[in-house]
């Protein structure tokens, strides 16, 4: 698709680890000799360029500025575009926000929520005409080449009310979840690794992804 528009692809950016698909951003960081960036103190083994809250890159004539978004893991970051749009990775979707119970115990999981919920907040706090772009969606949508996106003044109204008592927000999002997506663990693995499972990948990323919460 790049080469088709004549681009260069220079940066290649991962908001976290994932748990529900194996990323291959490092695998299109070495096919087209790019950087690769990953969010400060992200686990995992092999080299890459960390960015940290406030940090910019400046490609062509637009910045993207890392905004440090904690909850869905600790190292979830964000990517403001020119401060028009959001790449929200699996912290805030358009209807829900990130689960904060995988790879955590039930005291975790509600400190990664308290993150979550002050992450989800600052998002929301956006001006209205931010486009957020999340990572994906638990609703199914027609392959039409549209992307999946909203206004943070529509996302506001639907995930706002999640956040009008904080508790409640905890026990909503930290406790009594869905089922965990298939394979999480061994999908962790292999991206904290940065390595392409032997057997077919399609068999590992089957299932939901089940990141949503709310």
């Amino acid at each position: 698709m790049a080469e088709g528009r004549g681009w260069r692809i220079t940066h290649v950016l991962d908001t976290h680890v994932h748990a529900d698909h194996l990323s291959r951003s490092r695998r299109l960081g070495e096919l087209v000799d790019a950087t690769l960036h990953m969010p400060e103190g992200a686990p995992v083994s092999y080299s890459f360029s960390g960015l940290g809250d406030g940090d910019t890159l400046e490609v062509g004539s637009a910045t993207l500025e890392a905004v440090r978004t904690p909850g869905h893991t600790p190292e979830s970051t964000s990517y403001l575009l020119d401060r028009r749009a959001l790449f929200t990775g699996d912290t805030l979707f358009l209807l829900a926000v990130g689960r904060p119970d995988l790879e955590a115990t039930p005291e975790g999981a509600r400190e990664k929520a308290h993150a979550l919920f002050g992450s989800v907040r600052y998002l929301l706090d956006l001006p209205c005409q931010t486009l957020v772009l999340p990572g994906h969606t638990s609703e199914p949508v027609p392959f039409d080449g549209e992307p999946i996106s909203a206004p943070v003044s529509e996302v506001r109204n639907r995930v706002g009310p999640l956040l009008e008592d904080e508790d409640r927000f905890l026990q909503k999002v930290a406790g009594g979840l869905s089922p965990t997506p298939e394979n999480y663990e061994r999908i962790v693995e292999l991206n904290r690794s940065g390595e392409q499972p032997e057997d077919d990948p399609t068999e590992v990323e089957a299932g939901a992804n089940r990141c949503a919460a709310g």
